[in-house]
């Protein structure tokens, strides 16, 4: 049987690259520096709290927002972060490495004929640094920096429909509010890679929910 789709599009930072340890990482090593061991699930409620409103202001670039949340994460944290060293989010991100079935999955997907691209609420120089760590190339890349808006907003999903040209197109990513919902939304077919078990936001229903990489092979392998 074909394939039930030409291409996939995968939202990067928190599906194929683990967001969640990076963003720890790069706080408790930054926190340490000024004496200061932060707890990494304070961290992460605070900065999932704080980045979406940042990306809501005026178009920023995303190094920009990330210096911009660090500070605002600070505060919160009652961390008394200098102002010359607020960017070493973006500093680090070019570290942060993929999930253990990433770069697996993707090789099976590319293998099986599938294109892939990517949609990321991302710069072009930080997502460059970031594709060291993969293992297959992309076909499409859509940034933030190129439709200069954030996801949730339509940008990314608009600039893609016109790149698939009209092939056969899944979204696959981790964040409902991100990703899903837009999708959805635009009527664009999306499987939630809900890696971390979270709860549905509203009424959105994506077409299909699996926890992992692997289990989005083998929901296309069974629609074959």
């Amino acid at each position: 049987m074909p394939r039930p789709y030409d291409i996939i599009t995968f939202d990067c930072y928190g599906t194929l690259i683990d967001w969640d340890s990076g963003i720890t990482g790069a706080f408790r090593d930054a926190a340490l520096t000024d004496g200061l061991d932060l707890d990494g699930d304070r961290v992460l409620e605070v900065y999932h709290a704080v980045e979406p409103t940042v990306q809501t202001e005026e178009y920023r670039s995303y190094r920009d927002v990330l210096a911009d949340t660090a500070r605002r994460c600070a505060e919160r944290l009652d961390w008394l972060l200098p102002a010359d060293r607020s960017g070493f989010l973006a500093e680090s991100l070019g570290n942060w490495t993929p999930f253990t079935d990433t770069n697996k999955a993707l090789e099976r997907l590319h293998g099986l004929g599938y294109r892939l691209g990517i949609l990321s609420n991302i710069d072009d120089d930080l997502f460059a640094a970031t594709t060291r760590h993969f293992t297959v190339e992309f076909d499409l890349v859509i940034t933030a920096q190129q439709v200069r808006s954030y996801k949730p907003a339509h940008g990314h999903f608009e600039a893609a429909r016109q790149g698939v040209s009209g092939r056969r197109w899944l979204h696959a990513a981790q964040s409902y509010y991100h990703d899903v919902v837009p999708a959805r939304t635009l009527d664009i077919p999306v499987v939630w890679i809900n890696r971390r078990g979270d709860p549905p936001l509203g009424k959105t229903v994506p077409n299909a929910e699996v926890d992992s990489l692997d289990g989005l092979v083998e929901w296309l392998s069974s629609r074959e």
